[in-house]
């Protein structure tokens, strides 16, 4: 690998590409910044001198393919990732470099690892989706906690969030899936995923300190059941999200595209169960957008230095160590505890 890798950065003036161009600057790395629009990229471009900008269309494969030339890797930042996963990895696939997004949508996530095995094995590239907050996170914090541990009974999952002012992106993502599940719910049960149409129960979780006894709405599912059960033998993952940070996502606020980071504060608990012994690990840190970007970079630093980089669909989980991927990006990014 080059001392400073080339990275595409496909929706690089959303709210998220913008904080994965800045990490990838902040490591000495060269974004080439692309997308749909080519006058928010020019406007991104002009605070950013000397970067380069190569409009790209998912209805274009051959703009795709001119906004990934001469590049290391590719980072999908651009939602809905219904739309836009399959045109990018393709892309990538035929320009031979790893594909990385930062979906949080359940199916994009569940499509991409039944679709692309063979075909990014046969070219020798690793696809990792959902290399973010959700999905990639608790990837992590579960499969350090595991360790040595061949299968677990149950992953329990419990996100606090102080706040959540979503972006436009996300609220738009989440009308795209809610119209593909027909308004029904995911559930992850007897190690698959199902469809429910009954209501999400409501219950109470104890976190640490700042949160303590929250309410929580169960059966919050998110990419986190695909990426746990793609790589851990795992026979129930439950998950919760604190009820009140759930209110903003159907309210009339949303964040704009600043790239700047927001006071939200987050806390996510993992609890790992086989038999009657539980291990637990827990993050703590500022903004779930800004955090996403060191945790898919990082990521693609692993890919790109490996000895023998991997080829199929992976997890961030499958990466590299777990418990080293996460120490690498803690205190700076955010706090992790492991008990």
């Amino acid at each position: 690998m080059t001392s400073q890798p080339t990275v595409t950065v496909f929706g690089a003036y959303g709210h998220t590409g913008r904080f994965v161009v800045d990490e990838l600057l902040r490591r000495g790395w060269t974004p080439v910044l692309s997308g749909r629009d080519a006058g928010k990229l020019a406007d991104l471009a002009a605070s950013h001198a000397g970067l380069e900008t190569r409009p790209a269309s998912i209805d274009d494969p051959a703009s795709l393919d001119r906004a990934l030339a001469g590049a290391t890797a590719v980072i999908n930042a651009a939602g809905p990732f219904a739309a836009t996963a399959a045109p990018v990895i393709d892309a990538a696939l035929r320009a031979g470099i790893p594909y990385l997004d930062v979906a949080a949508e359940v199916e994009v996530a569940q499509s991409t690892v039944e679709r692309y095995p063979a075909p990014a094995t046969a070219a020798g590239v690793a696809v990792v989706p959902a290399a973010a907050f959700y999905g990639g996170l608790v990837d992590l914090l579960a499969t350090a906690a595991m360790g040595d541990w061949a299968a677990a009974d149950e992953v329990s999952v419990a996100y606090a969030l102080d706040s959540w002012l979503p972006t436009a992106g996300t609220v738009n993502t989440g009308y795209v899936s809610d119209a593909r599940r027909d308004s029904k719910r995911l559930v992850f049960r007897q190690g698959r995923l199902e469809l429910r149409s009954d209501a999400a129960p409501v219950s109470e979780w104890t976190f640490p300190e700042p949160f303590g006894t929250q309410r929580v709405q169960e059966d919050f599912t998110t990419a986190d059941s695909v990426t746990l059960p793609h790589h851990l033998k795992v026979a129930e993952i439950s998950s919760r999200m604190t009820t009140a940070p759930l209110e903003d996502l159907g309210g009339p606020r949303t964040t704009p595209p600043t790239g700047t980071r927001s006071e939200q504060r987050f806390l996510v608990e993992v609890v790992v169960r086989a038999g009657d012994t539980e291990r637990r690990a827990v993050a703590r840190g500022q903004d779930i957008y800004a955090v996403t970007a060191p945790i898919v970079v990082e990521a693609a630093r692993r890919l790109l230095e490996s000895p023998a980089p991997p080829a199929g669909v992976l997890t961030v989980g499958q990466v590299s160590d777990a418990a080293d991927f996460l120490r690498s990006l803690g205190s700076e990014h955010f706090s992790v505890e492991f008990s």
